[in-house]
């Protein structure tokens, strides 16, 4: 069938052309804009889930639904950058949805009150002690407001006179944050803190981020409180009968259709991620003469899919493991799919747990693993056994080094 046709979407972040399985998802949020726009408070929520589950697409519609309203958005990747870049991130994030929310001519007093915070937000000293503002909106800085250097307080000072500025508009503003769970401590507690304070005002500012299932119990270790400022829905494999409807009304977008056994197939060999099913359907339809697309058509398609798996969406995060963690992954895989405890890995490797703790800590940061219990670590990227014991097919076990003695 013309490629040029092809329903599906591969991409990361990128809106399916059906999007099934995620009406409760969209329906809290469109009641959270309600509420606030009401005066009334309500959650934010941390959306879990696993890699290719559909959290950053979400993220997306999420977007769309606010500005709709007319709400400003404030959104970004997080990354792993010191606080400086962190707070400059937000001052240029901010200074957007405040000129979303009003142009600078039409602004009230307090939206030029949050120009002036903006700006005492980003206020540096250079070594020779000379004070400069990276963001400059027209209006003097809020001398001993958000310049304090403590990122926890101006960023609660902020995040204030942005709500206050969104609700004399009559307007609002929604953060959005994907990859939540590379923030830092410092960087969590900051931001939980400061729409606490935008909770306790009833400010029309929220939160709706997106990131790995270990994000909740983050979120609680920075603020004994988060469990009642947000909501942590999970999101993961869509059911058999959403992953056909998937298959099958994308398809039928363009006059085509999924034969019963070919959309078995498909579900088998994709186990319902959302992220597969679009890559399978990519592969299998340019392969098919249509315009029902046959098991026999999926079967020719799966050397190809599993190609461009291996080649982007698992070696992107393969390679971001040292030898150890690469090692420590592929003795998990010979375990299984589950979660599997420290102490079993560690034997597979001739290692005890102790020597292993670094390894595993290791690939925690770097989003590889989780912990959804004490003692057990699962892979956040599903079927990655499958795919590490394809491009290593036996399990080494690396040689413990020596350590060096003191003084040599």
């Amino acid at each position: 069938m013309d490629p040029l046709r092809n329903p599906f979407t591969p991409n990361a972040g990128a809106r399916p052309s059906v999007l099934i399985g995620r009406d409760e998802q969209l329906r809290s949020f469109e009641l959270l804009l309600a509420r606030l726009a009401a005066g009334r408070t309500e959650q934010s929520m941390i959306i879990t889930g696993l890699r290719g589950v559909g959290k950053t697409v979400l993220l997306g519609q999420f977007r769309t639904m606010a500005l709709k309203q007319g709400w400003a958005v404030v959104e970004w990747e997080v990354s792993k950058h010191e606080d400086d870049h962190f707070r400059r991130q937000l001052a240029l994030q901010f200074r957007t949805a405040l000129l979303t929310l009003s142009p600078r001519a039409k602004w009230k007093a307090r939206a030029k009150r949050a120009a002036a915070v903006l700006r005492s937000f980003t206020i540096t000293t250079d070594p020779s002690g000379n004070v400069a503002a990276s963001i400059d909106l027209g209006e003097l800085p809020a001398l001993g407001i958000a310049d304090s250097g403590d990122l926890g307080t101006d960023l609660t000072s902020l995040v204030v006179a942005l709500g206050e500025a969104a609700k004399e508009c009559g307007k609002g503003v929604v953060i959005l944050l994907d990859e939540v769970q590379f923030l830092s401590k410092p960087q969590l507690e900051a931001l939980i803190a400061s729409l606490h304070r935008s909770v306790q005002l009833e400010l029309p500012l929220t939160m709706a981020a997106a990131g790995l299932p270990q994000i909740a119990q983050l979120a609680g270790e920075a603020k004994s409180y988060a469990e009642r400022l947000f909501r942590f829905p999970t999101i993961g494999i869509l059911s058999a009968t959403e992953a056909e409807a998937t298959l099958k009304e994308s398809a039928r977008q363009e006059g085509a259709d999924f034969a019963s056994d070919a959309v078995t197939l498909a579900q088998r060999r994709t186990g319902n991620y959302p992220y597969f099913l679009q890559e399978l359907g990519y592969s299998v339809w340019p392969i098919a003469e249509g315009p029902v697309i046959t098991r026999s058509d999926v079967e020719v398609a799966l050397p190809a899919y599993l190609s461009k798996l291996d080649s982007s969406f698992f070696r992107v995060r393969l390679d971001r493991a040292t030898e150890l963690e690469t090692a420590y992954l592929r003795a998990m895989a010979e375990l299984g799919p589950h979660p599997q405890s420290a102490a079993d890995v560690a034997r597979l490797l001739n290692r005890t747990s102790q020597q292993c703790g670094p390894t595993r800590s290791g690939l925690i940061v770097k989003g590889l693993l989780y912990t959804p219990s004490h003692g057990l670590a699962a892979f956040t990227v599903p079927q990655f056994d499958l795919f590490l014991k394809r491009v290593i097919p036996r399990l080494t076990v690396p040689a413990i080094k020596p350590r060096r003695r003191r003084g040599h």
